[in-house]
């Protein structure tokens, strides 16, 4: 008799367990349909594209489009499809990046506009095919009287530091500001011949280092930083003679840097516009081949 009610409790237990089971069975079969009928197919990811297109948001549209590519490597309508529109959002991208560079450009020129009103620009027609703006400030008719340290400005926004040292045979190559609670920057030595020179006159002596690029090493940005506290210059050289840059050098420098930043950018932006009409032209080519 205990047999027979193990083995009917055994035929209930799997009578139970079918429907159960077919319910689970149901129940993944309907969640991996599901799951699959929301995964992104490339004409999604096309679609995206074109939407973001349309949006101005060019950056994603070149994502989606690259998604594509990598995620659909057989879907050849989509992937051609995708590089049609990516012929598309490059020009319109560089357009508006046009657009921009212009607009800006304008600003910048009305602020140069401005500002050049403060230099004099001096240009030797036998030696210099580009010429170079002075602070009137501080004009060069008044550098050669002193120690001090002058700045000028080149067409294309390259800036320099030159220093004067008068009456002393110190044979200086480089110059530190300093402020008084330590801080300090300081150009790099200049030894080559053009840059680092020595003159004398009936009544004087004297020498004049230039400084630019990478040998400037920052000191007309530092002088510019704390033009409004008290800066010592120092000519380095056999020996070193150190003065208080008055309130007149300080402001050429300052001006100079200013002057060089914005010249710059001016050329940085026309840099940037002429890569992208470049680019337009390019793109342009391709699509009448």
């Amino acid at each position: 008799m205990a047999e027979k009610k193990i083995k009917s409790l055994h035929s209930t237990t799997h009578f139970l367990a079918a429907p159960v089971f077919y319910k689970i069975f149901i129940g993944l079969f309907l969640l991996m349909a599901c799951s699959q009928s929301h995964q992104k197919t490339a004409k999604d990811y096309l679609n995206a594209a074109q939407q973001a297109y349309e949006e101005g948001n060019y950056d994603l549209a070149k994502r989606q489009i690259d998604s594509i590519k990598i995620k659909f490597p057989k879907a050849f309508k989509e992937i051609k499809a995708g590089f049609a529109l990516m012929q598309d959002v490059r020009l319109a991208e560089n357009r508006r990046n046009i657009a921009f560079c212009d607009s800006m450009l304008q600003v910048n020129y009305d602020t140069l506009k401005v500002m050049l009103l403060k230099f004099d620009y001096v240009r030797d027609e036998e030696y210099q095919e580009f010429g170079d703006y002075i602070p009137k400030i501080y004009p060069l008719s008044q550098t050669l009287y002193q120690n001090t340290v002058r700045s000028g400005v080149q067409e294309k926004g390259n800036l320099y530091l030159e220093s004067v040292v008068v009456g002393s045979n110190i044979h200086h190559n480089h110059i530190r500001v300093s402020l008084p609670e330590g801080e300090y920057a300081e150009t790099l030595p200049v030894t080559s011949e053009g840059l680092n020179y020595r003159f004398s006159t009936l009544t004087a002596s004297y020498e004049i280092v230039r400084y630019s690029g990478e040998n400037e090493n920052g000191v007309a940005q530092f002088v510019y930083t704390f033009k409004d506290h008290p800066i010592t210059v120092h000519f380095i050289g056999k020996r070193t003679l150190s003065k208080r840059l008055s309130n007149k050098e300080k402001e050429a420098i300052s001006q100079s840097y200013e002057l060089s930043s914005l010249l710059l950018e001016i050329e940085r932006l026309k840099f940037e516009k002429e890569k992208s009409e470049v680019l337009i032209r390019y793109l342009l080519s391709k699509q009448t081949e």
